[in-house]
């Protein structure tokens, strides 16, 4: 593992670093990326800074200097051989007071690159009883505030299974803990809107543009038809799931299979589409 702080690589990577009152430890005030490392190198960079300066955004944080962060994820990635990793960059309001209110100080930034597994090719998952709330001020965003994320994966991880999945406040499919959810019905591949709430994932745009997919809200329910569903994220690329709570799916089923395909195939091709 290789860690940078506003500027600086750390000499120990799990040491100490970040202030004790900074806003991102405090209340969770600040946003992140996770990239995959291919080779060596940051798959979609581009796509998920992209994605990084919107959460930032619409957080109220500083504006990210995208130059300053790119210098982050080559510091880490450099010297450091790596076949298949994970990059983690926050961006948190810095340090502030201890409560809400913030201060005009420096933001922090925090890169970290380690190695990882690749994930197995199905899953399962079980759904949760409390919704995400499209309506919110963090709807969308890819923020730190994780603890709703932590109690629906504990609760998947006493069920046997890798994924907690939300509906919304509207009843409809929304998203997992840290994936989108792509399913089949009559034939049609599907996938919820950006309206129901959920991440725009960058692996769910890319299974969208390299391999299609329609985008629509329905009731959670829908679930109960589907002849295949598959889990997208930066660790999962394309996983089927064999179990969604007490209902057995084949897995990887056939448009799941070709899925994965077309992602591999394709994410070869270009390091940073």
């Amino acid at each position: 593992m290789r860690a940078w702080l506003n500027g600086e690589i750390l000499s120990d990577p799990t040491g100490p670093a970040v202030a004790v009152n900074d806003h991102g430890l405090t209340v969770g005030d600040g946003v992140f990326e996770a990239i995959k490392v291919v080779d060596g190198q940051p798959f979609a960079l581009t796509r998920h800074l992209d994605r990084l300066a919107t959460s930032a955004a619409g957080l109220g944080l500083p504006t990210v200097d995208d130059a300053f962060v790119r210098r982050g994820v080559a510091a880490v990635l450099e010297g450091e051989p790596m076949a298949l990793g994970r990059i983690r960059i926050t961006y948190t309001a810095g340090p502030a007071p201890l409560g809400s209110g913030r201060v005009d100080g420096r933001p922090t930034l925090v890169v970290v690159a380690a190695p990882m597994e690749p994930a197995s090719p199905t899953t399962t998952v079980v759904t949760v009883p409390w919704p995400r709330n499209e309506r919110g001020a963090l709807a969308g965003l890819k923020t730190t505030s994780y603890g709703e994320n932590v109690r629906a994966l504990a609760v998947a991880a006493e069920a046997g299974a890798t994924e907690a999945v939300f509906g919304n406040l509207a009843g409809h499919l929304c998203e997992g803990t840290g994936s989108n959810v792509f399913y089949v019905v009559d034939g049609e591949l599907r996938t919820p809107t950006l309206s129901s709430g959920c991440l725009a994932g960058v692996t769910r745009k890319l299974v969208l543009e390299w391999f299609g997919g329609e985008e629509v809200d329905e009731p959670i329910e829908v679930l109960a038809e589907a002849s295949e569903i598959f889990l997208v994220s930066t660790t999962r690329d394309v996983q089927g799931v064999s179990r969604w709570d007490d209902r057995e799916l084949p897995a990887p089923g056939p448009v799941t299979t070709e899925a994965a395909e077309t992602w591999r195939t394709r994410e070869a091709q270009d390091i940073d589409p």
